[in-house]
């Protein structure tokens, strides 16, 4: 029996290299806590999806291992993804399932009663303002209500690992602020939440802890102040542009 870790989530020497030499990650060691909310700040190609692909067992590491809440990700799968819900930065719905009926998949897969998933569906229905669209298929939904749908199903078994890819990529700055005050919330009640953003502000205010990723490692990890102390900058924005080699472009360069 896998005795559950108090760690959200465990990453120890994680390396993947695809058919035809590409290596996208390159030996990550990753420790979340229990509880926080966590930020991965990296470039396109820093190898943020590849992680999350493996974590969620959508990709096969070529070494090392992964546990969600002490469960592998590769030997103890069923058990890991029930631990961990994903709202990818992609739109994968199903086009021709309703709103209600996408949920009530995703919850049947996931082992809820019937009962259990109408009283989980209207709940959240209900949060991300989606009651109206319940009987709209998903091909008639706007981009701002399919982004409400993906985060809808991604919590809809109740995850205790929440794992948000680009969340708020597209969406307009109201839903933007909706989607912060509602995972501030589900995080303060306990869920674990794994967010990667390209927007520095929301790294900075939402997140207890980030971790700078590129080429395929992790380069440094700390509280948002730690970072900017490492680095001698002065804000978030600044370390980012350095971790990527572009500090030609910081805001005092540009006055």
């Amino acid at each position: 029996m896998v005795r559950q870790s108090k760690n959200a989530l465990e990453v120890k020497g994680l390396h993947k290299r695809y058919d035809g030499g590409v290596e996208a990650l390159k030996g990550i060691d990753l420790t979340i806590k229990e509880g926080s909310f966590f930020g991965l700040l990296g470039p396109n190609g820093a190898g943020k999806s590849t992680l999350i692909h493996s974590i969620m067992g959508l990709v096969v590491p070529t070494k090392g291992t992964a546990a969600v809440f002490g469960h592998d990700v590769v030997t103890d799968y069923q058990a890991a993804r029930a631990y961990a819900g994903l709202a990818p930065q992609e739109p994968n719905l199903d086009w021709f399932l309703t709103v209600e009926e996408t949920l009530d998949f995703h919850g049947g897969y996931y082992g809820m009663r019937k009962a259990k998933r109408k009283e989980r569906i209207d709940e959240l229905l209900e949060v991300f303002s989606l009651t109206d669209k319940r009987n709209s298929r998903a091909m008639m939904l706007s981009g701002g209500m399919k982004r409400r749908a993906i985060l809808a199903r991604a919590l809809m078994h109740k995850p205790k690992l929440l794992i948000l890819d680009e969340p708020t990529a597209g969406v307009d700055v109201e839903l933007r602020l909706e989607l912060w005050q509602y995972i501030k919330r589900i995080n303060k009640e306990g869920t674990s939440i794994l967010l990667t953003t390209h927007y520095i502000e929301e790294a900075e205010q939402l997140c207890d802890s980030i971790a700078l990723i590129n080429h395929g490692k992790i380069i440094h990890q700390g509280t948002s102040v730690e970072l900017k102390k490492q680095y001698k900058k002065k804000t978030l924005e600044d370390v980012y542009l350095s971790l990527v080699g572009r500090e030609e472009l910081t805001r005092e360069q540009a006055v």
